[in-house]
């Protein structure tokens, strides 16, 4: 199992890197929450990034992807958490992509994912029903019509809700809440009669929304994966975004804490550097061996998609709880260590202190992967 880049993965990475540098900087972002812009993200960015295979770099190519394996979609990602760039690339890139290549039929294979590499089509997981995270609590139900099914409830905190154009929509057809069993998933176009999309101002101005549905009709043909079948994919499927999620929360402790670096030794208080205090340095020396246990944690849990996918939830849970607390510390200490300007908008550092406090809660926060990394093991 790699624990390093190989030659073709650093380059993918250095080109990432040059390219959100001039095309993404965090100026990007703060003129997207300015703006309040509809869309949450920059479409020609999105179209920028599709066409430099971006959106299909782990995708098979039958389908106009890369084939190129999840060490550098991570590469990527990382660099993309550095610049805080906001676009669809975990969401439709990762989590949508996924569940259409694990769970769809071919017809839908050869239907949808050239769309999503091509940057034509984006999707939205619309899964949780409450503050937290709890998968298999979906309540929500698909029942039997004439014509399909019919839909009606509401679905909180999907990630670029407001904007996608088609939803994953995950329902009951079977069950009760808390069964693995009886999880549908239906794909629906965003603008459908009987879904209502609220997007939600967060603090990292992400695109985030709540989603009502009333009684929306879905065909049969709508569903991704066999009836009630659908946590057999679905699983998977969060556990490589939340993978891909660690790796951008990566690169944002990372930026944050080399950031933070440059300051301690550009700032002056009492005549001297503030780099030279004692106190200063060990809290700057902890958070330096945690970034280098963390990303040999992130790189083992991305190769683990492609070559150990039996160790996936073990991986992903382990991943994502570490960088969880990773991110807490760093991001909390880079604002404290630049003081009270630091909780100003005017620096940058705030930023990404409220990135990563969002997304240390998405698709789990850091008990419940420790609880699910428990029960997997046994305990």
């Amino acid at each position: 199992m790699a624990l390093v880049l190989n030659e073709e993965q650093r380059f993918l990475k250095d080109t990432a890197h040059e390219f959100l540098a001039s095309n993404a900087p965090i100026d990007a972002l703060r003129k997207l929450r300015d703006e309040r812009d509809e869309t949450g993200y920059s479409l020609q960015l999105w179209k920028q990034m599709a066409e430099l295979g971006w959106a299909g770099i782990f995708l098979p190519e039958e389908y106009g992807g890369l084939d190129f394996g999840f060490l550098g979609l991570g590469a990527v990602i990382e660099e993309t958490g550095r610049t805080l760039s906001a676009s669809p690339l975990i969401a439709t890139g990762v989590l949508g992509a996924s569940v259409i290549l694990l769970g769809a039929n071919s017809e839908q294979k050869n239907q949808l994912l050239p769309q999503i590499i091509a940057g034509d089509l984006t999707l939205a997981l619309a899964l949780e029903e409450s503050a937290h995270h709890e998968p298999l609590d979906t309540a929500m139900s698909a029942t039997k019509s004439a014509n399909g099914y019919t839909i009606s409830g509401s679905k909180t905190f999907v990630i670029d809700g407001s904007s996608a154009k088609q939803l994953l929509v995950v329902a009951r057809t079977a069950g009760n809440p808390g069964d693995s069993e009886g999880l549908s998933i239906f794909l629906v176009d965003g603008d459908s009669e009987g879904v209502s999309r609220t997007r939600l101002h967060m603090a990292d101005s992400r695109d985030i929304a709540n989603i009502d549905f009333d009684n929306l009709q879905i065909s049969a043909e709508q569903m991704i994966g066999a009836e009630g079948q659908a946590w057999s994919f679905l699983e998977a499927s969060l556990d490589r975004a939340r993978i891909a999620l660690a790796a951008e929360m990566y690169g944002t402790t990372l930026e944050a804490f080399e950031r933070t670096i440059e300051y301690l030794k550009e700032r002056e208080q009492f005549g001297v550097k503030i780099g030279s205090f004692q106190a200063l340095q060990h809290r700057a020396s902890l958070m330096h061996i945690e970034l280098e246990i963390s990303q040999s944690v992130l790189m083992q849990a991305l190769s683990t998609i492609d070559e150990n996918p039996e160790q996936l939830a073990l991986m992903a849970s382990l991943a994502k709880a570490r960088i969880n607390e990773l991110s807490k510390l760093v991001t909390g200490e880079a604002t404290q260590m630049h003081g009270g300007i630091g909780v100003t908008d005017e620096l940058d550092i705030g930023l990404f202190l409220k990135r990563s406090r969002i997304a240390m809660l998405t698709w789990g926060d850091t008990g419940y992967h420790q609880n699910r990394y428990a029960e997997i093991n046994g305990y």
